[in-house]
């Protein structure tokens, strides 16, 4: 048996690479686990575009959290990955682990979370399982949606020259949950309560698809971090990215919070790797820009350009166009 003590440390990503990628090797539909969904072929000329989720108590939702916010916020982050695949909602799995705590109240407000959203979206429930946990409460949701076949947009398709675009306003999600937890005690209660109604009830960008379809080369949904899903991109596409930190756009709240922190790098860098912001970063050909801008805001959102791509491998950051060492890329699980 070999010595516990002598393995390397793994975090998330070394675990999927070496135990779960060569279990995949056989599966080009899984994309080389490089991306956050698999594509099958099933309709004709359609394709089936499948992700997963799973939210636990105590790590992606505070125990205090109502269960009807907390069945819409895994719908909906399972929704984003769908949205950056440029994918139209179709139905979803939900597997649900009960704790102790759970009576019939909670369940039925579960329930009826799920019953909003799936309305405001489109989806349905076509199946899952559930089990008793002593806890801690833990949700799984495997949602699919359909894509027109070679369409999907993939983390792969970013080239060198091609210019980096975020959707919405980045550093809520982090920024809420210290505020859902008793932070940021020098903001003002309408800002505090913004950012934890972005952190428990993100909103998957699915009215960016016909703008991603047109103009994006490749793109993802910033769940671990905007730094982090960047290089994402980069790496599944075999190629470095440069991030200008100054060009983070930030909510109001958001704004405030930099504002009164002692070092303005410092402070984007957190909101850049936070997480939980479910926004769409994406490459586009720098000569498709501006109509992916228009197009996006003729849809009601905000497309910002926060960096590009290049020759090579790994992520860049910069600041004011020199170069900085952001203290971590994102949220890691492992």
């Amino acid at each position: 048996m070999s010595d516990p003590k002598a393995r390397p440390p793994v975090d998330e990503f070394d675990h999927i690479a070496r135990l779960l990628r060569p279990l995949a090797a056989g599966a080009p539909e899984a994309l080389g686990l490089l991306d956050d969904a698999a594509i099958l072929q099933s309709r004709p000329g359609q394709d089936l575009v499948v992700t997963t989720d799973t939210l636990v108590e105590g790590v992606h939702f505070l125990p205090s959290d109502s269960l009807d916010m907390v069945a819409r916020k895994l719908l909906r982050v399972n929704l984003s990955d769908l949205a950056a695949k440029a994918a139209a909602p179709y139905g979803y799995f939900l597997c649900a682990s009960w704790s102790p705590r759970c009576g019939w109240d909670e369940r039925e407000a579960f329930a009826a979370g799920l019953a909003a959203d799936q309305a405001a979206f489109g989806i349905v429930l076509m199946g899952g399982d559930t089990t008793s946990t002593p806890g801690p409460l833990t949700f799984s949701l495997t949602a699919m949606g359909w894509a027109q076949a070679g369409e999907t947009v993939k983390r792969s398709g970013a080239r060198p020259g091609h210019r980096l675009l975020v959707s919405g306003t980045i550093g809520d999600g982090s920024l809420g949950l210290a505020a859902a937890t008793g932070g940021l005690a020098q903001m003002d209660v309408r800002r505090r309560a913004a950012l934890a109604d972005r952190y428990r009830l993100p909103h998957p960008r699915l009215e960016l698809r016909a703008a991603l379809l047109a103009y994006a080369s490749a793109a993802a949904d910033v769940s671990d971090g905007l730094i982090a899903d960047a290089g994402h991109i980069a790496e599944a596409s075999g190629c470095a990215v440069a991030i200008e930190l100054g060009a983070t756009p930030l909510s109001e709240a958001a704004a405030a919070w930099v504002a009164g922190e002692p070092n303005r790098a410092v402070a984007l860098a957190k909101l850049a790797s936070g997480g939980d912001d479910y926004e769409i970063v994406l490459a586009a050909p720098a000569d498709a820009c501006a109509s992916a801008v228009a197009a996006a805001k003729a849809a009601g959102v905000v497309l910002t350009e926060i960096g590009r791509f290049e020759e090579g491998a790994g992520v860049g950051v910069q600041m004011d166009g020199q170069p900085y060492a952001a203290p971590r890329a994102g949220y890691r699980h492992l």
